[in-house]
């Protein structure tokens, strides 16, 4: 399954009140793999840049007044995230940024019903405790030392990997890769293959086997199939 773990940074907190947004950092997953393709883009909000904003990820109005518009880049955003679920800490958030900037120019809004919000999930899953993306990269040993500041792509990197741990799939792939390990190191020859420990029900009725029977003896006593048939069970002695 395709999923799209994505990441805003923006002028503010409130789309309704003019503030914009600035960044989007997209990254794809594939059966909760990273695959290696991402999306990212510095986008012109046409306006300042508060000091409180500047201070979070050091985007100045200076640096984004040479960037597209949105309207220059929403083709591409749209055709890279698909019909992809979109996998968001705190969704509704960012999720808000990205349809003020589409209603503005009378695009169709993102549905909400295609969020997974990582927020949530960590709440659930570690109740009564802060679930920062910090905290999470902590929480999961995932390296962010590097993340000095905020910034749409590296943060979409780092919680591509917090996702896999939150929905416990990095441990599934690490229980089949010591499975594999195990066949490598004990291999001798073919490597072995799992048994079934009750045998699959037969398909082919007992008619059906009669069918193929008579089938068989219209092709005389030369004919290859001869060759599969079982022995003929023995007569018990009178």
């Amino acid at each position: 399954m395709r999923e799209i773990v994505l990441d805003t940074e923006t002028t503010g907190l409130d789309p309704l009140r003019g503030d914009r947004l600035v960044e989007i950092g997209c990254v794809e997953i594939f059966n909760r793999m990273p695959t290696g393709q991402t999306y990212h883009v510095y986008i012109n909000p046409e306006r300042d840049m508060p000091a409180e904003a500047f201070a979070v990820h050091g985007l100045s109005a200076e640096f984004l007044s040479t960037k597209p518009l949105f309207h220059e880049v929403v083709d591409d955003f749209l055709e890279f995230i698909g019909d992809a679920p979109l996998v968001i800490h705190n969704a509704s958030f960012d999720i808000s940024f990205i349809n003020a900037e589409l209603d503005r120019i009378k695009r169709a809004a993102v549905p909400r019903e295609r969020l997974v919000d990582t927020l949530l999930l960590a709440r659930r899953k570690h109740p009564g405790v802060s679930n920062r993306l910090d905290d999470l990269c902590s929480r999961y040993a995932i390296d962010n030392s590097h993340r000095t500041k905020h910034g749409a792509l590296l943060d979409a990197e780092l919680l591509a990997e917090v996702y896999v741990d939150l929905v416990g799939a990095r441990q599934s792939q690490l229980l089949l890769a010591s499975e594999a390990e195990e066949i490598r190191v004990n291999a001798t020859g073919d490597a072995p293959r799992r048994q079934r420990p009750v045998p699959l029900a037969p398909r082919i009725s007992d008619a059906e086997r009669e069918a193929h029977r008579a089938f068989i003896a219209t092709l005389g006593d030369k004919a290859i199939w001869n060759e599969f048939l079982p022995a003929p069970a023995a007569v018990a002695a009178g």
